[in-house]
């Protein structure tokens, strides 16, 4: 990452998203820390330039175009032009389809899919002048492998997969980079939250038959590190020549490549 560069990564108040803010800033980028938990984001922001790097926290709803377009305009007027958009912003709900409302549908799909929608056209717009750039969407593996009781998350990751591929080719006329992170399995918040009846980390490494779901054959979780390690490649000059492409980072629990 060079250090003139400017990263600017959604869901940056914790997990992946802060494990990838740190990344990208400790490899010497300007980082805009953004975030709709404002504290979370001040508190990592903080914690990084205490560090001595250069970080900003930035609150904004993705699923506000308006919003989203105002933090970008705000971020490249006060840390320079945005040269890595890194999206990680988002949201589960669990539960059965026929069990699932209209409501459920549109908390994920606003986040998941509109959110990255709302990010990638407004720095994309500011990156096609400047004929440079790197877009990664973090997705999930689930996008790829059906899961019981996560179709709305699994199909908001697959749509999202899908435009940021879209995007890389539409883009690739002007020298930017979209690709996708699908994480599997990985020790967040979010996926302690859907540790109930007995479920917890050696479960999940093990799988479930009883709910068609292989295990992790790397026997553990991934920690957002592991994540963020793959975003910050896909992100620099050493994947100049990559694009449209989706990388599972899941100890090999999709089974496919």
């Amino acid at each position: 990452m060079s250090a003139a560069n400017v990263a600017l990564v959604t869901g940056a108040a914790g997990g992946i998203g802060a494990a990838v803010a740190r990344t990208l800033a400790g490899g010497g980028a300007r980082t805009a820390v953004v975030d709709v938990d404002a504290a979370g984001a001040a508190r990592i922001a903080a914690d990084l330039s205490a560090r001595g790097h250069d970080a900003k926290a930035y609150r904004a709803d993705v699923r506000d175009s308006a919003a989203v377009e105002h933090l970008v305009g705000r971020v490249e007027d006060e840390l320079g032009p945005i040269g890595v958009l890194v999206n990680v912003a988002g949201v589960l709900r669990t539960g059965s389809i026929v069990d699932s409302t209209d409501a459920d549908w549109r908390a994920v799909f606003d986040v998941n899919l509109a959110g990255v929608v709302h990010c990638c056209r407004a720095v994309a717009r500011r990156m096609v002048p400047r004929r440079s750039g790197a877009i990664v969407t973090v997705g999930s593996n689930a996008a790829g492998v059906p899961r019981t009781g996560m179709a709305a998350y699994a199909a908001s990751k697959a749509a999202s997969a899908h435009f940021t591929r879209c995007l890389g080719l539409e883009l690739a006329q002007h020298g930017i980079r979209c690709n996708v992170v699908a994480p599997g399995s990985t020790d967040t918040a979010m996926q302690r939250s859907m540790w109930t009846g007995g479920v917890d980390a050696a479960a999940v490494v093990r799988g479930s038959p009883a709910a068609y779901k292989v295990g992790i054959p790397l026997g553990r979780l991934a920690q957002p590190e592991d994540v963020a390690d793959a975003v910050a490649f896909l992100a620099s000059d050493r994947a100049r020549h990559i694009t449209m492409q989706e990388l599972y980072v899941d100890g090999g629990a999709a089974l496919r490549g």
